[in-house]
């Protein structure tokens, strides 16, 4: 079974409160993108000498863990403990950059869980699929459908959000510096607060009045501690974008262009630079 992981954006994203357990409640807009990475899973033959029960081989741009603690794996592990299904073979082919802010990690995490349901016939159903896919992390259970959605919580309460009429037909150009920015360093500054508007009610209005009003929490920070980043979305919007915005906590700036952006990426060119095209 090959599946095919997408990324997100965030459109807006506020930290609103500190919860008891440590982790923060937010308010967010998740929309996917065309941008993918491929995921393969075979049954692994019994005679095949393995000393785990999901063999992974990653292919594509690096990352930084163990096989054991990878997050596929962790969502196999999960499927495996409550049904008997078999060994795999998995290859990742990771397309999505790493550290970007843009979900790579959790998609593969939740297209995983998606495909054992379906590959060995579990009939799971989405409810349960989005709760096994909040155990592994704050927004895995947005790519569960991977569909626009208002996300409250740790990221995990998911709202639908009709984005049809408001952005079908735009441009996303991604930008990815080299810079990492670690989720425990980004909170460790924040101060959470509701902001005077929703970003849920936000995005429903028309995409240029976003500028004014649709905020990222973590951009104070991460524009102080790498300048870059400004500089990435003060010339995003010097070119034509109508919106621009660090996606998640970073590192990677959005714009949104109502046509193509044919001369953007060069400006860009010592980055990782795409330009994807957006159907709702």
């Amino acid at each position: 079974m090959l599946v095919s992981p997408c990324a997100k954006l965030n459109l807006g994203l506020n930290v609103v409160e500190r919860r008891a357990d440590g982790y923060h409640n937010l308010e967010t807009v998740f929309i996917p993108v065309p941008l993918y990475d491929a995921l393969e899973i075979n049954v692994m033959d019994e005679r095949f000498p393995s000393e785990t029960a999901c063999d992974i081989k990653i292919s594509g741009n690096k990352i930084d863990c163990e096989d054991k603690d990878n997050i596929i794996v962790k969502a196999y592990n999960i499927i495996a403990s409550d049904y008997d299904i078999p060994r795999i073979h998995v290859h990742l082919f990771k397309n999505i950059p790493s550290q970007a802010g843009l979900g790579g990690g959790s998609s593969d995490a939740a297209y995983m869980l998606r495909a054992l349901d379906d590959l060995f016939g579990l009939n799971i159903g989405n409810h349960r699929l989005k709760e096994y896919a909040a155990r592994l992390g704050a927004d895995c259970a947005f790519f569960i459908d991977s569909k626009p959605a208002f996300a409250t919580g740790i990221g995990s309460c998911l709202t639908p959000v009709n984005m049809a009429t408001t952005l079908t037909g735009y441009y996303a150009v991604i930008i990815k510096p080299s810079v990492a920015i670690s989720t425990k360093e980004a909170y460790a500054h924040i101060h959470p607060h509701y902001p005077e508007m929703c970003c849920r009610d936000i995005v429903g209005q028309p995409v240029e009045t976003w500028k004014d009003l649709l905020s990222n929490d973590f951009e104070e920070q991460a524009f102080k501690d790498y300048p870059e980043l400004q500089e990435i979305k003060n010339t995003l919007y010097s070119n034509g974008a109508v919106y621009a915005q660090m996606s998640g906590s970073g590192s990677a700036m959005f714009g949104l262009f109502k046509e193509h952006p044919y001369s953007v990426e060069s400006l860009f060119k010592h980055y990782y630079t795409t330009t994807l095209k957006l159907q709702y």
